[in-house]
């Protein structure tokens, strides 16, 4: 199928490296709503951490593999890299002060659990801790950390963590018929700008099948 003749008047163009030209910078509006990934974490030495990223995804099926980008070398990064182990413990929208609050820029050896006044409970493979009220928690080994670098080859202060779930903890009130019902998790998106959140509604649900599947 051949292009339709749009005006150039209908589209806003830029390229990154030259500025957007707006307000605010659409890039993460765009690719969004997103996953926050929760990230728990420890030193070793009796420090836990637990800090939201939102630059995260599912990257594979068997084994599972998910991953978040650090931003910057953060507390979660340097706890990683000393255990690697992490949980990644699901936002729900009851949830999303409490997520809010353990965003704040702390020292290292301030537990966001207690800052959030958050209840905790220990995981079965790690040592890391799961949020008692996650509707869902993936317990995690790591399987790389690639530092990110542009097209041409420049390192960037970005490290991509990429961990293989060993472990799955899922509500029972999130199950159903034998599956698992995103919108019973209630999970808090990401959006764009200073402080966009998503949320699910059924009327934002449909289901459409694959070609060829049943």
């Amino acid at each position: 199928m051949s292009g339709v003749g749009a005006q150039a008047s209908d589209w806003h163009v830029y390229e990154p490296r030259l500025g957007h030209g707006l307000a605010h910078d659409p890039f993460n509006a765009i690719v969004a709503p997103r996953p926050i990934g929760w990230i728990a974490t420890h030193d070793g030495q009796g420090h836990h951490n637990l800090a939201p990223y939102s630059f995260c995804n599912a990257f594979n099926y068997v084994p599972p593999i998910v991953g978040f980008a650090s931003l910057g070398r953060k507390d979660t990064l340097r706890n990683i890299e000393r255990t690697g182990e992490f949980v990644w413990n699901v936002v729900s929208e009851p949830l999303a002060q409490a997520m809010n609050t353990s965003c704040a820029a702390v020292p290292p050896e301030v537990d966001e659990f207690a800052l959030a006044s958050l209840d905790w409970l220990p995981a079965r493979h790690v040592q890391a801790r799961r949020v008692a009220l996650s509707p869902a928690q993936f317990e995690c080994r790591v399987t790389q950390i690639v530092p990110l670098q542009t097209a041409q080859g420049d390192t960037l202060p970005t490290w991509l963590v990429l961990g293989e779930v060993v472990c799955v903890h899922l509500h029972r009130s999130t199950l159903a018929d034998g599956r698992f019902h995103t919108l019973s998790a209630q999970p808090v998106l990401r959006g764009g700008g200073g402080g966009d959140y998503f949320t699910l509604s059924p009327g934002g649900h449909f289901h459409m099948s694959r070609p060829g599947s049943t």
